[in-house]
């Protein structure tokens, strides 16, 4: 007798915890599921792109500004090197910021932010002259397509939607359209 009831609550058991794993595995697959459909959506791959080539882009501005830049304002500035400006804030002198480190002082090196405010500066600029170009280009474009939609399409006279210039019917109303030509003019009755 006790070994039936024990059979039997190590059957319920076992099954119980079967259809537990399935219910975890469905859900565990489920997730994966919609992991995945986000992971691969349009809007995170651009994203990924942009943060990839903000990075690469981000290595050539600072490559321009400690190559380029940098030393040229040295030269205005009788060839003083902008990243190893400093000040020791505890009033000791050295010669670079460095030494004053290696002896246990605290410093500003001012320097260095001024080469991070070029930075920024020359990011800025380029970034304001391409967007400001890819806007003129999504000006042309979009003016094209309204172009291409007025010579493709008109509007029903009924309920005001957009239908395709051939179209003898709306889609929308179900209304019959019939043009009538009227002095020159395409009228729909």
């Amino acid at each position: 007798m006790k070994n039936k009831k024990l059979s039997k609550d190590i059957e319920k058991i076992d099954n119980t915890l079967k259809d537990t794993t399935r219910k975890a595995k469905k859900n565990m697959e489920k997730t994966v599921s919609e992991y995945k459909k986000f992971a691969l959506k349009g809007n995170v791959i651009d994203l990924a792109i942009g943060v990839v080539i903000g990075g690469a882009f981000t290595n050539i501005i600072n490559s321009i500004v400690n190559t380029v830049i940098t030393p040229f304002i040295s030269l205005l500035t009788n060839k003083v090197d902008l990243s190893t400006l400093f000040v020791s804030l505890t009033g000791g002198t050295y010669a670079t910021a460095a030494a004053a480190k290696e002896a246990g002082e605290i410093t500003f090196e001012y320097g260095l932010l001024l080469n991070a405010i070029l930075n920024f500066v020359i990011v800025s600029v380029v970034l304001f002259i391409v967007v400001k170009n890819i806007e003129k280009i999504k000006k042309k474009t979009s003016k094209h397509e309204e172009t291409i939609i007025k010579e493709t399409t008109k509007t029903c006279p009924y309920c005001l939607s957009t239908i395709p210039i051939n179209a003898v019917k709306c889609a929308y109303c179900t209304s019959d359209l019939v043009e009538v030509k009227i002095e020159g003019e395409d009228v729909i009755e």
